[in-house]
């Protein structure tokens, strides 16, 4: 029983008189509050002591006035974020509502100077627009309907959560629903030990956990707040939570007929916003190139041990140029595929990039497996030169090259090679195919954002998958690990004919350059 329940069940136990006096002394001790939290999960909310606190799940559970709340309570300088700007006044107007005055209120500016508090209500529409909010403190960052962000952005416009006042407390504060989207899904990632069921050390709702940053820049949950020792200085931890939050916890919406009307969404909308599951299928983009479901079912099919006498037959290489990008290799015995290594970009020292990551691609590779190595960005450069120096056989990928290759049904060409080699990955994970899709991919839930996220045109030299420049932006990340297997599937041939699952163990036989170039 969690903590909310136990306090539920302990004033439901109480006599019918004995509620009635405390909630009397409910309303006389918060009289003086121009904002009161429901009873429940708001209230938990309100008073939660963690940095960082993911309060959501279903719709008209009062995430959003959680965020105003706070901004006209408990804070001197707050920041309240939507993605889309028009949406931001839809914060201010329920401001208003709460306040009843719009006296110190800037429309166009969307600040308002209450009392001694100050709040900016903004948006932050295109990636870039988080820049606007650099170096701005604000003692309470709230980002509403959290999952319409991506997570640059999130990770930006947080740093600047700081006050001056020691004695004020700063917070950040995310409210949404489940993610309908790949973009969305680096909110159950980061609040993945509340929110994913195969985590191995699962935490409870409202339970407080603490993490900071190693050495090689992953998170690392730590057992308490410190300090630890990071890169040479004492860095305290920054505690996280998560807090479920549901329509009957809303008690002016649970009882009109909003309820009705979730009752009526699709099955997937239902799940999401009325129940406020969490592993519910996400929505595919128009014209997105591989649909989510097939993806999804790929990962299923995945155990972390290898297909038995199966020999490695490619490696995808994503190398970085340092700095914020890792270096990707994806590892790939005929169709299955082994979890990715990634080597982070500031631990690739720049004076000795082809080497060092060349030694990481030799240490890994086995079989005389192909090597298949991005040339874009003129990363690569070095790393090719070297390979080929120990006379290891490598695929130049270029993707921005033509090529005369065809879709499978042979209706139509690719505009590029990068079109081509995610067109081709799709069409071996289609369902429908002869003997269905054997590929099986790791459980990784950003290689499932990166590999759903690019969406496709057809024009006249055929399909055009979305510009890799344009999708950077889109997203504000680049799609290292989806590009690393979409290559090793592109280069290194199949042992299977048509890629069918087999009955039986197969020979382990020398893959031939025939095989590899299929």
């Amino acid at each position: 029983m969690s903590l909310l329940d136990e306090v539920i069940a302990n004033l439901e136990a109480l006599p019918e008189n004995a509620r009635k006096d405390l909630a009397q002394q409910a309303l006389k001790a918060t009289a003086h509050l121009v904002w009161c939290p429901n009873a429940g999960p708001q209230a938990l909310g309100f008073s939660c002591s963690a940095d960082e606190l993911y309060f959501g799940g279903q719709a008209g559970g009062g995430k959003s006035d959680l965020g105003v709340g706070l901004a006209l309570t408990s804070h001197k300088k707050s920041l309240l974020l939507r993605r889309l700007n028009d949406d931001a006044r839809g914060l201010a107007d329920r401001a208003v509502e709460i306040l009843g005055t719009t006296d110190g209120l800037n429309r166009s500016t969307l600040e308002w100077r209450y009392k001694d508090r100050f709040i900016e209500f903004g948006g932050c529409q295109l990636e870039d627009d988080k820049h606007r909010y650099k170096g701005r403190a604000h003692d309470l960052i709230f980002f509403d309907e959290g999952a319409d962000f991506t997570i640059s952005q999130f990770e930006f416009i947080k740093m600047w959560c700081r006050s001056v006042d020691p004695n004020q407390r700063c917070r950040i504060v995310v409210a949404s629903n489940p993610p309908l989207t790949a973009t969305g899904l680096w909110l159950t990632q980061r609040w993945a030990a509340w929110l994913d069921p195969t985590h191995p050390k699962p935490a409870k709702p409202g339970e407080i956990r603490w993490y900071i940053r190693g050495d090689d820049g992953q998170e690392i949950e730590v057992e308490a707040v410190g300090p630890h020792l990071i890169r040479g200085e004492m860095v305290r931890a920054t505690s996280r939570t998560f807090i479920r939050s549901s329509l009957e916890d809303n008690p002016d919406l649970s009882k009109s007929d909003y309820r009705d009307k979730l009752h009526l969404a699709p099955e997937d909308l239902r799940k999401t916003y009325r129940e406020g599951h969490f592993d519910v299928s996400l929505r595919d983009q128009p014209n997105q190139v591989i649909p989510t479901a097939w993806v999804m079912a790929a990962q299923k099919r995945w155990t972390p041990v290898p297909p038995q006498n199966i020999p490695m037959v490619s490696m995808g290489v994503d190398p970085s140029g340092g700095g914020q990008d890792p270096m990707v290799i994806a590892r790939r015995n005929d169709w299955w595929f082994n979890e990715l290594i990634e080597i982070p970009g500031k631990n690739l020292p720049p004076e000795a990039m082809g080497r060092f990551a060349t030694g990481v691609i030799v240490s890994n590779r086995r079989d005389g497996a192909l090597i298949v190595l991005d040339m874009g960005g003129g990363y690569g450069g070095a790393i090719f030169e070297r390979l080929v120096e120990n006379k290891m056989e490598v695929l130049q990928f270029k993707g921005t090259e033509g090529t005369p290759a065809r879709t499978k049904n042979r209706e139509y060409g690719f505009y590029n090679l990068r079109s081509c080699a995610l067109w081709k990955f799709r069409e071996a994970l289609d369902p429908d195919q002869e003997g269905g899709s054997p590929i099986a991919l790791p459980p990784d839930q950003v290689l499932l954002a990166d590999l759903t996220s690019p969406t496709f045109d057809i024009g006249t030299r055929g399909v055009q998958v979305e510009r890799k420049e344009d999708l950077v932006k889109r997203l504000g990340r680049s799609t290292n690990r989806g590009d690393a297997v979409v290559m090793s599937w592109f280069g290194g041939g199949s042992l299977l004919a048509g890629h069918k699952m087999p009955t039986r163990n197969v020979r382990p036989q020398v893959i031939t350059n025939r095989m590899r170039r299929r």
